[in-house]
C-alpha cells in the first residue's frame, strides 16, 4: 500500500478523498525545509501545556524510543503558538530509528539540524523558542486533530510541497483505486491539451464527473 501511495502526489490523493466524500486533506502543514516527500503510517502524538513544575520526560522522545519498524511518520498535534515542538536532537534520534518524517500541527526549531541529517519536517512554521517547561506530551497512539482532520494511529500519511494528506487506514485501498483512475484521467487531459484540444472543453466538469460515473458503474 505504501508503494502504491508513494506513486501519487498530494493533489491526486486529495481529489480521490473528495470523490469518496472523505476528510483527510489538510491546509498549512508544509515542508519546513526543502525536504523530500514522505509517505508512511501515522504514529500519533498529542501535546499540551505544561502545568506542573516537576521535571518530565521530553515530549515525543518516548514514541521515538518505541519505534520498531521503518514505516512510521510522527503525527504531532497540539503545538502552541510561537513555541517549538521539534528540534535537531529529536531529528537525529528519529533518523537512528528509521522514522520517515514528522508532521507537526505546530512549529519546529533547529530546522537546519533536521535538514543536515536529511530528516523531513512538515508543519506550520519555525521558531527558536524551546518547548522545555512550556509544552509536554500528554498522550500517544490515540486519535488527534491535525489542521481540522482527525488522524488515527496507523492511518496513511503523504506529504509533499503542496501540503499533507491523511488517509483512513480502513479506506486506503478504495482511495488508491480512485487515485489511479484520477491520475489516468488527468494524464489524458494533459495529453489532449498538448495536442491542441480546447482547454475549456478538456477541463469541463463533465470530464471529471466521468470518473465518479465510472466508479458508480463498477459498484452497480
Amino acid at each position: 500500500m505504501l508503494e502504491r501511495l508513494a506513486a501519487f502526489d498530494t493533489n491526486t490523493v486529495s481529489d480521490a478523498l473528495d470523490f469518496l466524500g472523505l476528510a483527510g486533506a489538510s491546509y498549512g502543514l508544509r515542508p519546513l525545509w526543502d525536504c523530500p516527500k514522505i509517505v508512511g503510517r501515522a504514529s500519533t502524538i498529542q501535546l499540551g501545556p505544561k502545568r506542573q513544575a516537576k521535571p518530565t520526560v521530553h515530549l515525543i522522545s518516548p514514541v521515538i524510543d518505541a519505534v520498531t519498524s521503518d514505516e512510521r511518520v510522527l503525527v504531532i498535534a497540539g503545538g502552541a503558538e510561537g513555541i517549538s515542538c521539534w528540534g535537531d536532537i529529536l531529528a537525529n534520534a528519529a533518523v537512528a530509528k528509521k522514522v520517515r518524517g514528522s508532521v507537526i500541527d505546530g512549529l519546529s526549531r533547529d530546522i537546519e539540524g533536521s535538514e543536515s541529517v536529511g530528516y523531513p519536517v512538515y508543519g506550520r512554521g519555525v521558531t527558536m523558542i524551546s518547548a522545555r517547561n512550556r509544552v509536554i506530551q500528554i498522550d500517544s497512539g490515540r486519535p488527534v486533530q491535525m489542521a481540522g482532520v482527525t488522524v488515527h494511529e496507523d492511518d496513511y500519511v503523504i506529504a509533499d510541497r503542496c501540503g499533507t494528506v491523511f488517509v483512513p487506514a480502513a479506506r486506503i485501498e478504495e482511495v488508491l483505486d480512485m487515485a489511479e483512475r484520477i491520475a489516468r484521467r488527468q494524464d489524458g487531459m494533459v495529453a489532449a491539451v498538448r495536442a491542441g484540444r480546447s482547454v475549456a472543453e478538456v477541463m469541463h466538469d463533465k470530464e471529471f464527473e466521468a470518473i465518479a460515473t465510472a466508479q458508480e458503474s463498477r459498484n452497480a
